[in-house]
């Protein structure tokens, strides 16, 4: 395996190599970086060209050019000194390159994530019910959200995600024929996703209509859109739920030792709810990271203390991720108690330019709103845009391995449904899923140039624009030799996960 990955990197380093070398050779291709200036009336005019043809080294060919930016790159990774090179206007390029892979990684590290949990998610459901209506309608939306344009995407989701829900939230009221309509929607999509005979998808759109329609008439009635809270009901309810999910997905409900350990894990939770309240209050990141390995130790300990000699593995596993998710839910009942004071702070809560709000003076938790909001348009846009694929590469491998014949074998031998889905199906069917998410990382970093242009964040998207608009080749090549080490970073991941997914692999 490691003779594998190093073989791998390699040859990623020679492909990244002559990646460079063709970039390099086609931006300083692409203009003249003198063009503006010579048709200047500045008197100035002699001096700043003298000072940008000696900055970017415009008297020398391009291949010394090239050379020059190879070597600064080269002290990046071995000895010597880092550079990256200045941009025309003499700014060094190292510095604009931290501000702005800060903020496109975050972006698309989140993008990603979510694309992968639902698409993912979706994907294994149609595939289990393939040809139902609810198969049909996912299968329209995600070509549907997979063909539409990014800029035009991006337009709608500011006119409706953020101007009209800026305006609604000035005086949040729901009618009561809203509420209805919104009940009714939310019925049928939910009797669609769930199945079952007509009595039973009957029961279950109208038990979803009446609740939704209270819900809303309650929420508005008491303020609750300006000033919500989730409290240590809605936590213990949501927790409760995930711990049952997971075991009844995972190891199945007649597992009492693994039942027993996730519910532990709930109870802990919820008494941490409580005694971890004074830290919460003005928490730092140090201070998170802490109660997040002390969950997860816990967590694992609850799973080896009930997991037993057979079911010691699985049990650990299942609680660590539901003490996760309670920690989780916790924070998320922090940030939305916040939501208040920070509609105090800025009326209008979802921005529509820029990665954060300049001068914005607020606690830690409404710090995370302000952060969260601006981040959450260019998120969506581009996760719905990611899901599509996802979902769709997810269904057909499902089916294709679903069809197999060790899947049959495993019926056959009186395998529930659950567990030939979960330990069959699916661990094989994420083979040619991971090739995609390795893939869909970097192409993201390469989408954001668009998305980052429409919601005007200071990323890597605008650093490529401007260096291209300006024939300037050293934010071009800063912007390529993030996206390509990107690139083989998640192509080795993937090549690991090979080898976990498919053990024949590590021969």
């Amino acid at each position: 395996m490691i003779k594998f990955i190093l073989k791998r990197l390699g040859i990623s380093f020679l492909v990244l190599l002559g990646g460079s070398l063709l970039m390099f050779y086609l931006t300083v291709s692409s203009g003249d970086p003198l063009q503006d200036y010579y048709e200047s009336n500045d008197p100035n005019r002699d001096q700043i060209i003298a000072s940008i043809t000696q900055r970017l080294m415009l008297d020398q060919p391009w291949i010394a050019r090239y050379w020059d930016w190879l070597t600064g790159v080269a002290g990046c990774i071995g000895p010597g000194v880092c550079d990256l090179g200045q941009n025309i206007n003499g700014v060094e390029v190292g510095s604009l390159l931290g501000n702005a892979a800060v903020s496109t990684l975050r972006l698309v590290t989140l993008a990603t994530v979510l694309a992968i949990l639902v698409g993912i998610t979706v994907g294994i459901v149609t595939a289990i019910r393939q040809y139902s209506g609810f198969d049909y309608v996912v299968t329209f939306l995600t070509f549907l959200f997979f063909s539409l344009p990014v800029f035009w995407a991006a337009v709608l989701l500011k006119e409706f995600g953020a101007i009209r829900y800026n305006d609604w939230i000035a005086d949040p009221q729901i009618s009561s024929v809203q509420a209805i309509v919104i009940g009714v929607v939310l019925a049928v999509i939910l009797q669609a996703v769930l199945g079952g005979s007509w009595r039973r998808r009957l029961v279950t759109a109208g038990v979803t209509a009446v609740f939704v329609f209270a819900a809303l008439t309650y929420f508005t009635s008491v303020g609750w859109w300006r000033a919500p809270a989730l409290g240590i009901g809605i936590v213990a309810v949501v927790a409760i739920a995930a711990a049952v999910g997971l075991t009844a997905i995972f190891a199945g409900l007649g597992n009492r030792r693994v039942l027993y350990s996730t519910l532990t894990t709930v109870g802990v939770g919820l008494v941490a709810y409580y005694a971890v309240g004074p830290l919460l209050a003005e928490p730092n990141l140090l201070i998170l990271l802490l109660l997040l390995a002390i969950t997860i130790v816990v967590s694992l300990a609850s799973g080896y203390f009930w997991g037993g000699y057979s079911s010691r593995r699985t049990a650990m596993g299942l609680s660590a991720v539901t003490g996760v998710i309670m920690g989780l839910l916790i924070l998320l009942d922090r940030i939305v108690y916040a939501w208040a004071g920070f509609l105090g702070l800025k009326s209008r809560p979802i921005s529509t330019i820029g990665s954060n709000t300049p001068n914005f003076r607020g606690d830690y938790w409404e710090t995370i709103l302000d952060n969260g909001t601006q981040l959450l348009l260019p998120t969506v846009l581009l996760t719905l845009i990611s899901i599509a694929s996802y979902s769709r590469y997810t269904r057909a491998s499902m089916l294709e391995t679903m069809n197999q014949d060790f899947v049959r074998t495993a019926r056959s031998k009186g395998l529930s449904e659950r567990v030939v889905i979960v330990k069959h199906a699916f661990r094989n069917a994420l083979i040619p899923i991971t090739t995609i998410v390795a893939f869909d990382f970097a192409a993201l970093i390469g989408g954001a140039v668009i998305t980052e242009t429409v919601f005007g964040w200071k990323g890597m998207g605008e650093l490529f624009r401007t260096g291209l608009d300006a024939v300037d080749p050293a934010p071009v090549m800063a912007f390529f030799l993030v996206t390509g080490l990107a690139a083989i970073v998640m192509n080795m991941l993937a090549d690991i996960a090979y080898a976990f997914l498919d053990p024949r692999i590590r021969r």
